[in-house]
């Protein structure tokens, strides 16, 4: 069942989740996590526990499980309880793509570090130290880059979304 609404058509709501998860999956997402997000982020409150999710997309509970490991540690979804349950909600993040491109420059970070050892180990004057080298570089370009537009992107959005 898609979470309804007024003036929601369900199988609209139904083909974007399948079709945004898709387009996800060709990015490099994983299919459950894929669909798990879309469903999140098309509903309403951005939020719905695993039996939602299950019914939602006909899928196990386990399924729903490992998806949610998989967005969570993406930082893309965070786990919350119910007030007086022992049920969890799974909540996309208002600022998920800030979230997942700021963890991805923490990985670009720990590349940079391995690629700088690299070119200490190979040698700068070697063919494959300046192969390191100008791999390095650019990871420290793309570095600085994200950090520049995250800020760009925080005030056009505090501007866009007061």
């Amino acid at each position: 069942m898609t979470e309804a609404g007024p003036g929601r058509d369900p199988e609209a709501v139904s083909r974007f989740v399948e079709g945004f998860a898709a387009q996800l999956v060709e990015a490099g997402m994983q299919r459950m996590p894929a669909r798990v997000f879309a469903a999140l982020l098309s509903s309403d409150s951005g939020s719905l526990t695993a039996a939602e999710l299950g019914d939602q997309l006909k899928v196990s509970p386990a399924a729903v499980s490992g998806a949610v490991r998989y967005l969570a540690h993406q930082h893309m979804v965070a786990r919350e309880r119910e007030p007086g349950s022992r049920r969890e909600r799974y909540r996309v993040h208002s600022d998920q793509w800030y979230e997942a491109l700021t963890n991805r420059e923490t990985v670009v970070k720990r590349w940079a570090a391995a690629l700088g050892e690299g070119v200490r180990s190979l040698g700068p004057d070697t063919p494959a130290g300046r192969r390191m080298a100008e791999t390095l570089a650019f990871f420290e370009f793309v570095d600085g880059e994200i950090a520049a537009m995250m800020e760009r992107w925080r005030v056009h959005r505090e501007k866009r979304f007061p």
